[in-house]
Order: structure tokens, then C-alpha cells, then sequence
């Protein structure tokens, strides 16, 4: 009965994890229908609502990262069983963002507006971070990163393993292109609001301040094999040189 509930849970994690990642979509595309998104909703005074911009995005970071690191987890995996650790998480990151979305203050007013050509080159590039960021993600084990793959193997009485240091197609170009492709997805826009460069300065602090947490993670857990992979694969400008490993 354990091992059900706890890959019933999983799943539902991951539920909402594809739920908030589509209202990212829609929040950050301004689609009709929705009560609030990145530049429509109810009017604020711009210092309020900047204010109020970068807690959440504070909020969120925290949350994000800070669930992350080993510390937490050894600390976290007293109150909740490891085998559903990462889907705790994963649930915790899509409250988060849903709480950013949700409370987030518009601020409309223009800044750049791209015409004809530039427009179609920024939607190809979207459409390129979009792209990374799925095959980056099932590249690197997507149902681990997201919990599945761990209480699935506790309701088939598997060991779960955590996954070694591998280096796929993607991994052997560029060290992180998931934070790539989110930061195409960020910036190849064709029209930038302050509300939208509120936001993405924000998350591109926090994308900028993740990748260094991380690599200090994973130095720590793959040694000096980690290390020489760093210093042949650059970490968001992609390489294709043959002896990239």
C-alpha cells in the first residue's frame, strides 16, 4: 500500500509540474482568457509593484535552489521519505511558480518592439530554447529530474540508483543546455516590456547564480572526473569541436 501511495503521490507531483509549466507558457505568452499574465492584470504603482515583482522572484529562487542542495535534503529527508524527496520538490517548484504567476504585478509600459524580420528570428530562436530545453531534459534521465523514475522503483521493489556523470550529445557541446535554452526562451522576445525585463533580469540572476551552486554539488560528488569535463565543455556557449568529451 506504501509503494502505491507513494508513486500515486509521484505522479501527481509531476501533474503539477506539467501544469505549471504550461501556465509559464501562457503567462509569458499574454494568452487570452487567463486572469493575469506578464504584462496584463490589474494596475500597480510601478515601485509597489516592483517590489512585490522581486520578492516572488526572490521566493522563488530560494525555494528552487536552495531545495537543491545537499544540506537541505539531509536535513529535509528527516521530516520526508527520500523515496519521494525529488517529487516533494518538484511539487514545492511548481507551487512557487505558480505563486509568482499568480501575484505577479504587470508593468506594460514598452521598451523595444522588433518589426518583419526580427520577429521571425526571435520566434526561431524560442523556438531553438524551447527545443533544448526538452531534449536537454530526456538527454539527462527527465523522469529522475522530475521523481517518477524514483517511486517507480520503490513500487516495483527496485533500487533506485542516482544517475552517473554522463555526457550525452547535448552535454558534450555545452555544460548546461537547459539553462540555455531557458534563457533563449527569455530573451528572444519580440517586443520587451519592463515588466518582461524585470523578469527576465531576474531569472537570469538566479539561472547565472544556480549553474555555480550546482557545479559546486556536482564537483563534490563526481571529482575529478567533473572537473576536467568543465574545463573541456564550456558552460553556456555550445562548442563543436571534435574533441569535445
Amino acid at each position: 500500500m506504501l509503494r502505491f501511495l507513494a508513486l500515486l503521490y509521484g505522479i501527481a507531483c509531476y501533474l503539477a509540474f506539467v501544469a505549471a509549466g504550461l501556465y509559464l507558457v501562457a503567462f509569458l505568452g499574454n494568452v487570452p482568457g487567463l486572469p493575469r499574465t506578464l504584462d496584463r492584470g490589474p494596475d500597480t504603482a510601478p515601485a509597489v509593484a516592483i517590489s512585490i515583482n522581486l520578492g516572488l522572484l526572490t521566493l522563488f529562487g530560494l525555494q528552487h535552489s536552495g531545495m537543491a542542495r545537499q544540506g537541505f535534503k539531509r536535513r529535509w529527508t528527516r521530516l520526508v521519505p527520500e523515496v519521494v524527496e525529488r517529487s516533494t520538490y518538484v511539487l514545492a517548484s511548481s507551487l512557487a511558480l505558480a505563486l509568482l504567476c499568480g501575484q505577479w504585478r504587470p508593468l506594460p509600459t514598452e521598451l523595444w518592439s522588433a518589426h518583419a524580420v526580427t520577429v521571425v528570428l526571435s520566434l526561431l530562436a524560442a523556438g531553438l530554447g524551447a527545443l533544448l530545453l526538452l531534449v536537454a531534459s530526456w538527454q539527462l534521465d527527465h523522469f529522475d529530474l522530475t521523481g517518477v523514475r524514483q517511486v517507480w522503483c520503490f513500487a516495483r521493489g527496485r533500487a533506485y540508483l542516482p544517475p552517473a556523470l554522463r555526457q550525452p550529445w547535448l552535454y558534450r557541446r555545452v555544460r548546461h543546455p537547459l539553462m540555455l535554452g531557458a534563457l533563449l526562451l527569455l530573451w528572444a522576445v519580440p517586443a520587451l516590456t519592463v515588466g518582461r525585463l524585470v523578469f527576465n533580469l531576474g531569472f537570469t540572476a538566479y539561472i547565472l547564480l544556480g549553474i555555480q551552486l550546482e557545479e559546486r554539488d556536482l564537483l563534490r560528488d563526481f571529482g575529478p572526473a567533473y572537473a576536467a569535463y568543465r574545463r573541456q565543455v564550456p558552460m553556456l556557449w555550445p562548442t563543436f569541436r571534435k574533441e569535445a568529451t
